[in-house]
């Protein structure tokens, strides 16, 4: 498992979609964070976090 997303990637990230930028965000680098380690997980524990998921149909 790695270690998170890497910084460049975050910065990236950050850098909100006008559709979020409308909705505003208190913090642009932490929530494009959070939305890089759940894709990573996703990634790298595919069978896990289908079973988890709630979007996921039985």
């Amino acid at each position: 498992m790695s270690h998170g997303p890497d910084e460049d990637d975050v910065h990236t990230r950050a850098q909100l979609l006008p559709e979020e930028a409308a909705a505003g965000s208190d913090d642009p680098e932490e929530q494009a964070r959070v939305i890089l380690e759940e894709s990573e997980e996703r990634t790298e524990e595919p069978e896990r976090t289908r079973r988890e998921s709630t979007q996921t149909p039985d």
